[in-house]
C-alpha cells in the first residue's frame, strides 16, 4: 500500500481512484476491448428481446417496463459502441458473435412461449449476469488508465441493476413454485450456455473443467469456429414476431371506438377542465404507439445503430404518455379499466401496412402536431384547467413530441428529401388503413359504447361540480373520422 498523497492531503488523481487503485496491473486494451464487446453484444440481444416481445405481451406493466429496458439497453449499447472505437479498433467487429453460447442462450429466451419463462430468462438469467459482469469488469479494470470505459460500466450498471429490481419483482409477482420446478431444466440450460461462453467476461471456469482463461490471461481468438454441447430448447423453433397487440383482462371492449377524444378537445364549447379527462385518456391509449413501433423496429433490419437508439427513445416516450394517462385517472379515483382502451390503431396499422408505411404514418402525426393547434394547444388546455398536474404532463409531452418529428425527419424525411412530399406519403398510407369500424360492430367485437357519461359524471363527483349538459351529451364517433379529424374515404 503507497503512502503517496496529495498536495496537502488533497484527494490526488483528480479525485478518480487511490494511488493504489491506479498501481493496479488491470487489463490490456485488447482484453477490455473484447470483455466490452461482449456487453455490447448482451444489451444489443437484450435490447432485441424486449423489444420483439412488447407488441405482444398482454400485461400493461410488462409492456411499458419492455419499452424502458429496451431503450436503456439501447442507449449503454450505444456507450460501449463509442469506447470500443476509441480504443484502436476499426473495423470494430461488433456485429460478430462473441460466442455460440450466449448467442443461444438469448435465442432461448427471445422464443420463451409466454412471460413466465420470459422473466425467467431475463431476469433471473441474462440481466444477473451481465450486472455481475459490469462489477467484476470495475473491480479488474485499472481505474486510471481505463477511466473512460470505467465510467461506461459504472453508469451501465446503475441502470442495469434497476432493470434487475424490478425483474426480481416480477418474478416474485408472476412465477409461483410449481412453475419454477417445471422449468428448472430450462434455467441450467441458460445457466449451462452462459457455462460453455464461460461467463459474460469469457474467462469464468466452465461447468465440469478445470481449463478455462484465468482473469489475466487473454481469451482466445473469438472468431474461431465455436462448437456447442447445450441443445435448443424453445429455440429449436425460430421466433416468429406476433405484430397483432395483446392486452390483459382489465382492457375491456379494446375494439371499442365509439368516443372521438380529439373531436371533443377542439370543440369550443366545452370547458378546459372537462377536456383534460379526455386528454388523460388520449395519453394512456398511447401504450398502442410502442405496439407499433416495436413492430417497425423489429421488422426494419440492418440500419445504423443510432436508428435503434432513437426510435427506442420515442418508443419509451409513448409508453411513458401512456402512464401519465394513468396516473391522471388515479389522481381523479378514477379505474381506467371501466374505459375501452382502443387498439384498434395499432392492430390495423400492424397487420395491414409495411413497416416503412407504418414509419410514415407515424411521422405524419407528430409532424401534424407540431403546429398551434397540436401540441401546443394541449398544453394550454392543461394549464387554463385548473388542474396543476394535466399542466404538467402536457408540458413534457410536447417537449417529447418536438423531439419525436426531429427524429422522424432524421430517419424518415430524408428518405424522401422534401418535408412536404414525405407528408403527403404519410397522409396516403393512412388514407389506405381501413378502420373496421362498421366491420367490429357487425361481428359482435363491440357495440362502441359511449363510455364517456359514465366517466365524465365520475370525474364531476370528485371535482364536486354539477356536470356540463352540452358535454355529458357528447356522442362523436371514430365511425367516419380519424384521429386527426379528416373523414375516413
Amino acid at each position: 500500500m503507497t503512502t503517496a498523497s496529495g498536495w496537502r492531503n488533497l484527494p490526488p488523481l483528480a479525485g478518480l481512484c487511490s494511488y493504489d487503485d491506479a498501481l493496479r496491473e488491470g487489463m490490456s486494451v485488447d482484453r477490455c476491448v473484447c470483455w466490452m464487446k461482449r456487453h455490447h453484444y448482451l444489451l444489443v440481444r437484450l435490447h432485441q428481446i424486449f423489444t420483439a416481445r412488447i407488441t405482444a405481451e398482454p400485461v400493461y406493466e410488462l409492456k411499458t417496463a419492455f419499452s424502458l429496458h429496451s431503450y436503456l439497453c439501447a442507449e449503454h449499447a450505444s456507450a460501449f459502441r463509442q469506447r470500443v472505437g476509441e480504443l484502436r479498433e476499426p473495423p470494430l467487429g461488433l456485429e460478430v458473435v462473441p460466442h455460440a453460447g450466449l448467442e443461444r442462450l438469448c435465442d432461448e429466451v427471445l422464443c420463451a412461449p409466454s412471460h413466465v419463462e420470459l422473466t425467467l430468462g431475463l431476469y433471473e438469467c441474462i440481466v444477473p449476469a451481465l450486472v455481475d459482469s459490469l462489477k467484476k469488469y470495475m473491480i479488474k479494470t485499472n481505474l486510471l488508465a481505463d477511466a473512460p470505459s470505467f465510467r461506461v460500466t459504472r453508469f451501465c450498471l446503475l441502470e442495469m441493476e434497476d432493470v434487475a429490481a424490478f425483474g426480481r419483482q416480477a418474478v416474485a409477482c408472476l412465477v409461483d413454485e410449481r412453475s419454477r420446478e417445471k422449468l428448472a431444466p430450462w434455467l441450467q440450460l441458460l445457466r449451462n450456455c452462459l457455462a460453455e461462453a464461460e461467463g459474460v467476461s469469457g474467462c469464468d471456469l466452465p461447468i465440469e473443467t478445470d481449463a478455462g482463461h484465468s482473469p489475466d490471461e487473454e481469451p482466445a481468438d473469438e472468431s474461431r469456429s465455436l462448437s456447442l454441447k447445450v441443445q435448443p430448447h424453445f429455440s429449436k423453433t425460430p421466433f416468429v414476431y406476433d405484430p397483432v397487440p395483446q392486452r390483459d383482462e382489465r382492457f375491456q371492449d379494446s375494439f371499442n371506438a365509439g368516443v372521438n377524444p380529439e373531436a371533443f378537445l377542439y370543440d369550443e364549447r366545452f370547458a378546459p377542465r372537462d377536456k383534460t379527462l379526455m386528454m388523460f385518456y388520449k395519453r394512456m391509449r398511447e401504450i398502442d404507439v410502442p405496439e407499433m413501433m416495436a413492430s417497425i423496429l423489429f421488422q426494419t433490419p440492418d440500419k445504423p445503430w443510432k436508428y435503434y437508439r432513437d426510435m427506442s427513445r420515442q418508443l419509451w416516450d409513448e409508453a411513458r404518455h401512456a402512464m401519465l394517462g394513468e396516473v391522471g385517472f388515479v389522481h381523479l379515483g378514477i379505474d381506467w379499466s371501466r374505459i375501452p382502451i382502443n387498439f384498434t390503431w395499432s392492430r390495423n396499422l400492424n397487420t395491414q401496412l409495411k413497416p416503412w408505411e407504418r414509419h410514415a404514418v407515424l411521422f405524419f402525426i407528430e409532424q401534424g402536431l407540431m403546429p398551434r393547434t397540436g401540441k401546443r394547444f394541449e398544453w394550454e388546455v392543461g394549464l387554463a384547467s385548473g388542474i396543476p398536474l394535466a399542466g404538467l404532463f402536457q408540458d413534457f409531452d410536447w417537449a417529447d413530441e418536438v423531439l419525436h418529428a426531429q427524429i422522424g425527419r432524421e430517419w424518415y424525411v430524408k428518405e424522401f428529401g422534401d418535408l412536404n412530399e414525405a407528408m403527403s406519403y404519410g397522409d396516403r398510407c393512412w388514407s389506405q388503413v381501413l378502420s373496421h369500424w362498421r366491420s367490429y360492430l357487425d361481428e359482435g367485437l363491440t357495440a362502441h359504447r359511449n363510455w364517456w357519461p359514465e366517466i365524465y359524471r365520475a370525474a364531476c363527483q370528485k371535482w364536486g361540480v354539477i356536470p356540463d349538459p352540452v358535454a355529458l351529451e357528447f356522442a362523436t364517433t371514430y365511425e367516419s373520422t380519424r384521429a386527426d379529424l379528416k373523414q375516413i374515404r
